[in-house]
């Protein structure tokens, strides 16, 4: 089905039509647009690339001066929101076949919520055979292998034990992602990104469909750039919009994909690693807004994402980095496809683009489309089937910052019903 979605019910507009007023800046307007001006192409779902387009045409440089005094601004997720498959899996992937991870002195410390039975479950399965800070043989050991690749999908050792315990905000960080770049301490930023670059052109080359198996576990072996994606971000550049990329991958490694659609390292942010004196990866990355350089604690993820943008792309500091800000300190449009990004692309003024991998809370705000500018798209390539059943917006699509599950809720406090899966 390739529809953008269904109508709201009758029953709700009046709410929508109040939300729609409170919400600071005004819906995109169809406009008479010169013909030289910047179009987008590729295959859409339903209207998806007109309400695009529309929103290009008056934000853009078409719209002529806008009086705000700086350029609007896109952003966008970029594990399957511009690519089909993780580019930073992709990159564990070949670091374990060719030895690139080193042995630290102890795994408990490589994450500060790492558990004890996680600490024994590699040591035992990764050994000690090597000195620390040199290469582990993953590329033979398949049960290293095995509980590295275990613990980064599942949060789990092989054995079902869970690998992170503790206290966390789970609105900014999630232990096994922040635990991607941590396990890269000891290397330079340029070896990363050597890494990076050689899993990249391995992915490209690889037939789309292709997996291969590491260990027990079998992982996609392909990455593709979106075409629709890419010629959106071109198209956006064309019309004058700074593009930027928010991603909860390491940074070097998003920072050698990003460049493949015009986007340079100063507008691609993602988790950053503090480095030795030596200018070596630790296990410690950059803080955001009143949280200092930290281990894992506040990470491009969820309300991680807003403030990182508002920060590192309007200036706000402190506190007030994790707050939305007013509308002309939002982008005009932000993109996602998982729960991880449902906050920075709600905060968007002109458009909300979802691509559909049914994750609950951002599903859940996009059929809701409170504000009447949500763009949802099937993935691609190999889209999803249609999710079974509804969407439980009503009792568990929203996750709090102490990890509980609850209903998901309105700007006005009004709970947001079920929703069915329309577009996919």
């Amino acid at each position: 089905m390739r529809h953008r979605q269904n109508r709201r019910n009758p029953r709700i507009l009046v709410w929508t039509l109040a939300a729609a007023a409170l919400l600071a800046a005004a819906p995109p307007t169809t406009t008479s647009a010169p013909p030289n001006c910047p179009r987008l192409s590729g295959g859409w779902s339903g209207d998806n690339r007109a309400h695009l387009q529309d929103v290009i045409d008056s934000r853009g440089t078409c719209a002529g001066d806008t009086g705000h005094g700086r350029r609007p601004v896109a952003a966008f997720d970029w594990d399957n929101t511009v690519t089909k498959n993780d580019v930073t899996d992709a990159t564990i992937s070949w670091a374990l076949r060719h030895d690139e991870i080193l042995r630290p002195a102890r795994w408990k410390a490589t994450s500060a919520w790492l558990t004890d039975a996680a600490d024994r479950a590699l040591t035992t399965a990764c050994g000690t055979g090597v000195p620390v800070g040199t290469p582990l043989p993953t590329a033979t050991n398949s049960r290293c292998t095995d509980e590295i690749l275990e613990i980064r999908e599942s949060g789990r050792t092989m054995s079902g034990t869970a690998a992170f315990a503790g206290d966390w905000n789970h609105r900014r960080t999630v232990p096994q992602y922040a635990w991607v770049p941590q396990l890269f301490a000891g290397h330079t930023l340029a070896e990363l990104s050597s890494y990076a670059r050689h899993a990249r052109a391995e992915a490209l080359a690889a037939p789309v469909g292709s997996t291969r198996t590491l260990g027990t576990h079998t992982v996609p072996a392909y990455v593709r750039y979106y075409v629709q994606q890419r010629d959106l971000i071109r198209t956006l550049h064309r019309a004058g919009f700074d593009v930027y990329i928010v991603s909860a991958g390491s940074e070097p490694v998003t920072e050698v994909w990003s460049r493949g659609v015009g986007i340079d390292a100063a507008h691609t942010i993602a988790i950053r690693s503090v480095l030795d004196r030596r200018g070596r990866i630790t296990t410690r990355n950059q803080g955001c807004g009143d949280v200092p350089a930290n281990r894992g604690a506040a990470i491009p993820y969820i309300d991680g994402k807003r403030c990182w943008i508002n920060q590192e792309i309007y200036g706000v500091r402190g506190a007030a980095a994790w707050q939305r800000q007013d509308a002309r300190h939002r982008t005009a449009i932000a993109g996602g496809d998982a729960d991880t990004d449902v906050t920075f692309v709600a905060d968007a003024t002109g458009a909300h683009l979802v691509v559909n991998r049914n994750k609950d809370e951002l599903m859940c705000r996009a059929y809701d489309d409170a504000d009447g500018r949500w763009v949802i798209n099937p993935m691609f390539i190999e889209p999803l089937p249609r999710k079974q059943g509804l969407y439980p917006c009503s009792t568990s699509a929203y996750t709090a910052p102490d990890g509980t599950l609850g209903p998901l809720r309105r700007p006005d406090g009004s709970i947001v019903p079920d929703l069915a899966d329309t577009v996919y």
